[in-house]
């Protein structure tokens, strides 16, 4: 069937009459603040308690943006006769937003959770330079990120839980039958090691 003459036209000139029938709604930033949605990538937020060292997040940034310093202090012994320990301590962690294209890979890959994001949106510079931000601007960034939803009572059980659940039964259940073999006249101690030697 060949096109009617006009109907483009036609289609046009309906999606303007809708849009003008329409209330115009305006955004009043920066004196109202948006309504994020709740997984919005706004900056990264560094808890720097939790942080290693282990440079993961500074070798799989595919931007090379993070830059990590730091350096070893020896941790005397904890007991007498003990041996001294080597721990990194953090000098600098900064990360260069006007390379970071914000896929979240150091977030995903950091093993300790020192990472996370944050919505805020708002730290423009006029210099390109101070786009890098130190460590102390990732802390202050911190205090911004919203708590984790909670979890769906519908979903599945994590498989560590379930598998910390099976074990703790199955335990149970062997005491329970070492407890009936010897007897109601002796009383199962609760001190009793199991197989694998734990209390």
């Amino acid at each position: 069937m060949p096109p009617i003459p006009g109907a483009g036209l036609a289609k046009g000139l309906a999606v303007t009459l809708r849009t003008m029938t329409r209330k115009t709604v305006t955004a009043q930033y920066p004196d109202v603040q948006p309504e994020l949605p709740p997984r919005s990538r706004g900056v990264i937020a560094l808890f720097e308690e939790n942080c290693t060292v282990c440079m993961l997040c500074a070798r799989e940034c595919p931007d090379w943006c993070i830059y990590i310093d730091s350096h070893k202090e020896t941790v005397p012994a904890a007991a007498p006769g003990g041996r001294e320990r080597s721990r990194n301590v953090l000098d600098r962690f900064a990360i260069d937003f006007s390379l970071c294209m914000y896929c979240g890979i150091c977030i995903e890959v950091c093993p300790f959770d020192a990472l996370f994001w944050s919505p805020e949106f708002e730290y423009a510079e006029t210099d390109i330079l101070e786009l890098t931000h130190e460590r102390d601007k990732l802390r202050d960034w911190m205090w911004t990120v919203p708590e984790p939803p909670a979890l769906d009572p519908a979903a599945e059980e994590p498989k560590e839980i379930a598998a910390a659940r099976k074990t703790a039964e199955k335990l149970r259940t062997q005491r329970e039958q070492e407890a009936a073999a010897a007897g109601p006249s002796a009383p199962a101690d609760p001190t009793t090691t199991d197989q694998e030697g734990r209390a």
